[in-house]
């Protein structure tokens, strides 16, 4: 079931990826090498590989890998940004508000969508569907699925959506407790 809103014709020109819970997003999947997902990210565009900040002792050293849209401008904010523990590898994928490819989870469209529209088409998603609904600790809705955290990341003046595909790392509880510290700062940072 496909919910279409008018937010929908922003991101035609976007190229589509698919989110399978637990295994990975378009070409990326979770568990991979750095190296590995540097391969599979050449067909999008160029990838820049640097250390992710490591303020959690508990979690072993992680590299961030920037993705770049084939053609985009140089420099330009990475359309996805993937997280690659040296324990678990590839466990977090963040496909940017503006630039990313759009996701969808059933049909429902997760990438740079106003939180509000997003809210409400995930409400009308939950109803249809008598699926469960989830809030993350800043109150943006997202479909039940533990893998998939909606950030706010603020375009212009509005918040739109930037979702975590995620798995667990390094032994933590929750994907929300595994979320890298670099993702906490993208809720209000401007990016257009």
């Amino acid at each position: 079931m496909a919910f279409k809103t008018e937010a929908d014709g922003e991101v035609a020109d976007r190229d589509e990826w698919f989110y399978v819970p637990t295994v990975g997003v378009g070409p990326l999947r979770f568990g991979m090498t750095v190296d590995e997902v540097v391969e599979a990210a050449g067909v999008f565009g160029r990838t820049k590989v640097g250390d992710g900040v490591r303020d959690h002792a508990i979690f072993s050293p992680t590299r961030k890998v920037e993705l770049h849209r084939r053609g985009a401008a140089a420099p330009s904010p990475p359309a996805v940004t993937a997280y690659v523990s040296q324990a678990v590898g590839l466990f977090c994928i963040a496909a940017d508000a503006v630039h990313g490819p759009q996701v969808t989870y059933d049909g429902l469209r997760l990438v740079g969508r106003d939180l509000a529209q997003l809210e409400n088409d995930a409400i009308a998603y939950a109803e249809a569907t008598n699926a469960l609904l989830r809030y993350t600790p800043e109150g943006y809705a997202a479909p039940g699925d533990p893998g998939v955290l909606i950030r706010g990341q603020l375009v212009g003046q509005v918040l739109r959506s930037r979702p975590l595909f995620m798995v667990t790392r390094d032994g933590a509880y929750t994907e929300w407790d595994s979320m890298p510290s670099e993702e906490y700062l993208a809720n209000g940072r401007s990016t257009a």
